[in-house]
């Protein structure tokens, strides 16, 4: 999950779907906050632990904060060397996720075909409505965090898409690859913060509309596979003072177009090779279950 949020176009919901956790994530976030200190209270520690299935959380989190920490560079040498390759290998596994959360849906009809739509239609317009902040003061770290952290518990939903498009993608990286406290700091107590809340709102959804909502997240990650298509034309971007461009509008283009478009090489071999490859790590993922 560290290593798929740290990827525009990814998200950390979608690697828990595959994973087979996701339910009991957003179920274990749900737990925190004042039930879990009053639980403490009348319980002690150990009762109040197990209520939050805290060995779960704190397993988890170290290993994305790890992830994080120790793959931000190649993160960013793989985005800036092998862009395509990262591209197509996380295409098929976001792809492949999909026929699991399929597999979620209770059952097909008018209603779910519409919350289908309305998911893939958020995925598609929600970057489009987000602030572009382009500075980055502690306060901004704060509000990028909280607003990141829904979108990358979420399937389909990439909230380090999300950064660069508010363009603190570049500053928060920079941040961790550098240990820069403050700005982390910040960012984490959004983060927190936005846990806290959006998780409360999921299980909700999850415990009176099941199936609605897996119909929902399987738009999500519909309307997110054009963001994750290895070929892409940019037709607007946005140059800030330090001269950090940030895509505000791309169309997804066939190979070939990559190719007489921009000049470089699509590299059909490489990119559909690990593309498949994501598709078939997720396919036996699914058969296992």
């Amino acid at each position: 999950m560290g290593a798929a949020d740290t990827v525009p176009g990814i998200s950390g919901g979608t690697i828990a779907f595959i994973t087979g956790v996701y339910e009991r994530l957003i179920y274990s976030l749900h737990q925190l906050g004042w039930p879990a200190l009053k639980h403490w209270r009348q319980q002690g520690i150990k009762s109040a632990w197990r209520y939050i299935d805290g060995s779960f959380l704190a397993t988890l989190l170290a290993g994305v904060i790890t992830s994080v920490i120790t793959l931000a560079h190649l993160v960013s040498w793989l985005l800036e060397a092998y862009p395509l390759q990262l591209n197509g290998f996380f295409f098929g596994l976001v792809a492949s996720s999909a026929l699991l959360l399929g597999r979620q849906v209770d059952h097909w009809g008018g209603n779910r075909l519409i919350a289908i739509l309305i998911g893939a239609l958020i995925a598609r317009s929600l970057p489009e409505l987000l602030p572009q902040l382009g500075s980055s003061s502690d306060s901004l770290f704060l509000v990028a965090g909280t607003i990141a952290i829904c979108a990358m518990i979420l399937p389909g939903i990439s909230g380090s898409f999300l950064l660069l498009t508010m363009g603190l993608y570049g500053p928060v990286l920079n941040a961790v690859k550098s240990f820069d406290l403050p700005p982390i700091l910040f960012f984490a107590i959004g983060c927190g913060l936005g846990l806290l809340a959006f998780s409360r709102l999921l299980n909700w959804l999850f415990t009176h509309y099941h199936g609605a909502t897996f119909a929902t997240l399987l738009g999500f990650v519909i309307g997110a596979l054009p963001q994750v298509w290895p070929w892409q034309w940019v037709e607007r971007y946005r140059i800030n003072i330090s001269d950090q461009w940030t895509i505000l509008d791309q169309t997804p283009i066939l190979p070939w177009q990559f190719n007489d478009i921009s000049g470089q090489s699509p590299a059909y071999f490489s990119v559909i090779l690990l593309m498949t490859l994501g598709f078939i790590l997720v396919y036996i993922t699914i058969r296992k279950d």
